[in-house]
């Protein structure tokens, strides 16, 4: 059952289950916080208190919103926080919400208390001509690109069939119709498309002041870089020392929490409890 809370601009759906301390989880762009289903079960059942959020224009939050920037984001995940006051939360952010969650630690460090971030887009990428020799970056790229600029949820679709490398979630049909259908609600598309064009630099420029303990989630054959490791390396080499650490599940791609979800789980609950419990 969404609850909601009201941000400059329009309305944040959220929903909270299970008791103990705070895990708040934000999804990536084109999707909703059904993206989660399989995780937020397994940490209530570990004790903690989850707050699954649909990001502005997406799911049941408000569509139509003046910018999409992961800056925005970061005062809605606070937003939510303080409304739950529930706080100080671990802040759980996938692709554009990675660069959210860094932002947001970095500006109100008293509500946030660590950092997952998964498959994040947080810093600058610069893009070498060399790296579309690699056939699976150069499909996802295109597909991406096609998508964000034409609109196109076919497009879109077919990138998520490629940014989940061999096997799929059980229910992957019916996730896949869900997106679809999000999608095809007005506005929502249109949301998704500012989001894919939105830059990581205000991400970026914040790596640095993060004081939080944060982990860095990769899947090993995530298409939307030609290195994941080195992608998660860099970002926990921009951080203050001794803050970030990466790790890596092997086999999954762009989404190792719905590919993944016990190997991702597994990781999130071993930073919690050296964390949040220690």
């Amino acid at each position: 059952m969404a609850e909601f809370v009201s941000v400059p601009g329009g309305i944040i759906a959220y929903e909270t289950a299970g008791e103990g301390p705070l895990v708040v989880l934000a999804h990536g762009m084109g999707d909703s916080r059904t993206a989660y289903r399989f995780v937020l079960p397994r940490l209530v059942a570990a004790g903690y208190r989850v707050a699954a959020v649909d990001l502005r224009g997406c799911g049941e939050s408000s569509a139509q919103w003046p910018s999409y920037s992961r800056t925005d984001i970061a005062g809605d995940l606070l937003a939510v926080i303080r409304h739950i006051d529930s706080g100080p939360a671990v802040l759980v952010g996938h692709s554009i919400s990675g660069g959210a969650a860094t932002i947001a630690a970095a500006q109100d460090p008293g509500l946030v208390r660590g950092i997952i971030e998964l498959g994040p887009f947080t810093r600058a990428q610069s893009i070498k001509l060399g790296d579309f020799r690699s056939k699976s970056y150069r499909k996802g790229a295109f597909r991406l690109l096609g998508a964000s600029l034409f609109g196109s949820v076919g497009l879109w679709s077919r990138y998520l069939d490629h940014a989940y490398p061999g096997r799929k979630p059980a229910d992957w049909t019916d996730r896949l119709a869900g997106i679809e259908a999000m999608l095809g609600e007005p506005g929502r598309m249109r949301a998704m498309q500012k989001m894919g064009q939105s830059a990581p630099t205000d991400a970026g420029a914040q790596l640095g002041n993060v004081r939080c303990p944060a982990l860095i989630v990769q899947g090993s054959l995530d298409p939307d870089w030609v290195d994941p490791r080195a992608e998660g390396e860099a970002i926990v080499a921009a951080m203050p020392a001794g803050v970030g650490e990466l790790a890596v599940v092997e086999g999954a791609g762009h989404y190792p929490h719905d590919q993944y979800p016990e190997e991702t789980v597994s990781l999130m609950l071993a930073f919690l409890e050296a964390h949040v419990r220690a």
